[in-house]
């Protein structure tokens, strides 16, 4: 048995409320999807605990952004980026915990792959950029887009994703299936899927509570946990370089 995390986003708050109930149900293994960092208030302690509790964490969007530059970025998105560069970005004497989430950062793999099972941030045509949404598959009129289907072809069986923050299952035979819709569990029976985990630290599902999944044999439950959304919000406000909407989306999961 084990978690998966993704789309921290800096919400210590959050992702310390998500290990806790990880560690509640006494499951050692941990796998992160990433941006660990971007929008949120607190870079350098959720990297830490990322790098303390998890197996790996892939590289996600921000976190190549943090590190090199923010490219496409709108200009909320790119204050942000710059600004946990120069949060986390180890100097010459900095301590030896500043340079290893700096290296975790730098050197993050893009994939990871277990038996059948696939591990990317976003897609595995393009692991750290290429987003997996439900409007791939919900056109009643044309059917599921070209990519999509390309994508279900290159897969051996179930693809693990974050990106979109959106938690849901897409199936072989191209629908999607909210959480809710399946009492919070889905049973891989062999088939193939792309599952996309949610977003611990900035859901955009309309429900603010940060969401991951558990994995047990071929049985992957969603999770929804609530957190002290006030008090990101208001690290969040008393940074001058982050937006006061990165702290109201919060509330709304949006």
């Amino acid at each position: 048995m084990y978690a998966i995390i993704s789309d921290i986003h800096s919400n210590l708050a959050a992702l310390k409320a998500v290990l806790a109930d990880i560690d509640s149900q006494e499951i050692k293994r941990i796998l992160c999807l990433g941006d660990v960092v971007g929008y949120g208030p607190d870079p350098a302690d959720c990297l830490t605990l990322v790098r303390k509790h998890c197996e790996f964490m892939l590289k996600g969007n921000h976190d190549v952004a943090v590190v090199f530059e923010p490219l496409g970025f709108n200009q909320v998105a790119r204050k942000a980026a710059l600004w946990t560069k120069e949060t986390v970005r180890p100097g010459l004497f900095s301590f030896s915990s500043a340079k290893a989430n700096w290296n975790m950062l730098k050197n993050a793999p893009d994939r990871y792959e277990e038996g059948h099972c696939l591990f990317v941030h976003a897609s595995p045509r393009d692991p750290v950029m290429e987003y997996i949404e439900e409007s791939d598959v919900s056109d009643p009129t044309f059917g599921p887009s070209k990519k999509i289907i390309a994508i279900m072809e290159m897969l051996r069986g179930v693809c693990f994703v974050g990106h979109t923050h959106r938690p849901g299952v897409i199936t072989e035979d191209f629908r999607f299936i909210k959480p809710h819709e399946i009492d919070m569990r889905w049973v891989c029976d062999g088939k193939k899927a792309v599952i996309n985990v949610g977003s611990v630290g900035q859901p955009r599902d309309l429900n603010p509570k940060a969401c991951y999944v558990t994995v047990n044999g071929n049985e992957v439950k969603y999770h929804r946990v609530p957190y002290d959304i006030e008090q990101t919000a208001n690290r969040i406000r008393s940074i001058p370089e982050l937006h006061d909407h990165l702290a109201d989306r919060l509330f709304e999961g949006r």
